[in-house]
């Protein structure tokens, strides 16, 4: 609501072009209706920035491509992909990496992160999810046995789903289990579910903040502020945004 009262005074001050930067788009995983008598939130937020008055609106890893389509105006959705390839690179892991995508629909996303680090394949669990914040690892689709396992998803909330998919890696002999997520959202006992677990370690993006009583040695925080800068300074001087996704990749 802050940020719509801001568009409505920025647009009554005569600004002749806003843009909002959204990290974490809120209200991403409503993307769709599931059953009968569900809003479709993620497009009411996009309708809403758009009456309120902005006119180009950047996020980072949307929950789902497709929600950019609810857009009307520009919508520049930066991943943080290259930046975690990135950082796994430079902790030289040894033996083979095999990157994971949680679900079907990350495939994606997992395959994009192996291509930003050389010699590594690609793994996908299939499971079913029994409700929010609940799934069942059915499957692996995929072969970990000796590799160094990185799971790769948008966004962590309780971290039960990611609990299955850890326990299913490490029955499938997997050596080590790393994560990386864009957005840690980290609610109810998520934090006591990653120290407990046996996550070698989570990479997350300060997309949200991280209060100290959330903060613990297996979780890394990058920042995503010189892509964020990078991007706006690209919007101002209307040169190419997409030159950012690959600024990473070296």
């Amino acid at each position: 609501m802050e940020l719509l009262i801001a568009l409505d005074a920025c647009r009554r001050a005569s600004a002749a072009e806003i843009t909002c930067v959204i990290p974490y788009f809120g209200y991403a995983r409503q993307d769709r209706k599931s059953r009968p008598r569900q809003p479709i939130t993620a497009r009411l937020i996009a309708d809403l920035l758009e009456v309120s008055g902005a006119d180009r609106v950047v996020t980072i890893d949307l929950h789902a491509p497709q929600i950019q389509g609810f857009f009307k105006i520009p919508n520049d959705d930066l991943s943080a992909v290259s930046l975690f390839g990135q950082y796994f690179r430079a902790k030289h892991i040894d033996g083979e990496i095999v990157v994971v995508s949680p679900d079907h629909g990350g495939a994606t996303r997992a395959r994009k992160l192996a291509e930003c680090m050389p010699g590594t394949t690609v793994a996908i669990i299939d499971k079913r999810r029994m409700k929010p914040n609940v799934a069942e690892s059915i499957n692996l689709i995929g072969d970990v046995e000796n590799k160094t396992a990185v799971i790769i998803d948008d966004i962590i909330d309780t971290g039960g789903s990611l609990l299955g998919s850890i326990k299913m890696l490490y029955e499938k002999g997997a050596k080590e289990v790393y994560c990386c997520c864009t957005h840690g959202v980290l609610s109810q006992n998520a934090i006591d579910n990653i120290r407990t677990s046996p996550l070698k370690e989570v990479v997350l993006t300060n997309t949200i903040a991280l209060p100290p009583e959330k903060k613990d040695p297996k979780i890394k925080q990058l920042s995503i502020a010189y892509m964020l800068a990078k991007t706006i300074e690209a919007i101002q001087r209307e040169t190419p945004v997409s030159d950012i996704y690959e600024m990473f990749n070296d």
